[in-house]
């Protein structure tokens, strides 16, 4: 199945052109860059291929929908209306997350209530049941307000793309590792030159910088 989805790359303020970038290096043209995060269309594949091989952005979000809420109700009714159940299993465990800026929607916990009930009253009418175990994998969603504008997703990444796995002991505050790899992408350095590092810290430069020389995950 070959379906256009929209994607959303968050990245820490400042590396927003880094992470677009990183996208349109890996086939991705149709981009717009925000702030905090990097939107773009794709295709299905692009979900793993992406949380792989992205290594500057924080999370890799899938956008269900975006709509205007200035009230619970437009929330309700908007969020109702989005295919929940093409993206969400009926046994899935599907909290909701929340934040909100420069909205009328300012209650936090609120929007996250009502945007809970929403989902589950259509997975209801389309799964034919009035009860959800939410006993099966985890589909973080979010509810994003911003200027009375409601933007909807589920987060592909699960604990966050910083972590790569290979840092079992650290230093008490250690450099993230997709900030080691943005600034290693600012230095414009490459495999062909030496890189020096001052040994300052638990050494997350040198270990981003060997594995985008080596071209590894």
């Amino acid at each position: 199945m070959n379906k256009e989805i929209e994607l959303i790359a968050t990245a820490g303020f400042g590396l927003e052109a880094i992470v677009a970038r990183e996208v349109k290096g890996l086939g991705y043209d149709d981009v717009i860059v925000e702030n905090g995060k990097v939107t773009f269309k794709a295709d299905l594949a692009a979900i793993p291929r992406l949380n792989l091989w992205l290594r500057c952005a924080d999370r890799l979000l899938l956008k269900i929908g975006e709509f205007e809420a200035r009230s619970f109700e437009e929330l309700f009714q908007g969020t109702r209306a989005l295919p929940w159940a093409d993206w969400i299993p009926r046994d899935a465990n599907f909290p909701v997350e929340g934040k909100s800026v420069k909205s009328q929607l300012f209650s936090v916990s609120d929007c996250q209530a009502i945007v809970k009930k929403a989902i589950v009253e259509k997975m209801k009418e389309q799964y034919h049941l009035q009860w959800f175990p939410e006993t099966g994998p985890r589909y973080t969603i979010e509810v994003a307000l911003l200027k009375d504008i409601a933007t909807l997703t589920i987060d592909t990444s699960g604990a966050g793309l910083h972590k790569r796995g290979y840092r079992k002991l650290s230093a008490p505050a250690p450099l993230k590792e997709t900030l080691a790899a943005a600034l290693i992408d600012l230095s414009f350095w490459d495999n062909e030159r030496i890189l020096i590092d001052p040994f300052c810290g638990s050494g997350t430069i040198p270990i981003e910088a060997a594995m985008i020389g080596l071209n590894i995950v």
